[in-house]
């Protein structure tokens, strides 16, 4: 929550939501960021382009917010960097 402020991206208080709440949404893309989310993605209707980013949980890098804090940074700016690529492909 702490690295997506400093972001400008509010998200305290936004739960997670259950993949299965999706299956029936129609998508152009569908982007996994885990191996595990990858392997029980389900088929999503109308065969959305899928792509695979392996990035790994920053939340195994540590015990506490001390220790995984710059993992998060270094994981935002992954996906920040990855989503300005998609974009301008886009």
């Amino acid at each position: 929550v702490g690295v997506m402020s400093e972001r400008g991206i509010d998200i305290a208080g936004r739960p997670t939501k259950p993949l299965t709440r999706f299956t029936r949404n129609r998508f152009d893309r569908i982007i996994t960021l885990c191996d595990k989310v990858r392997e029980i993605c389900p088929e999503f209707p109308g065969k959305p382009i899928a792509a695979h980013w392996s990035i790994a949980d920053p939340a195994s890098a540590g015990d506490t917010d001390e220790a995984t804090y710059s993992t998060f940074e270094h994981v935002a700016d992954e996906i920040e960097g990855r989503v300005a690529l998609l974009l301008a492909e886009l």
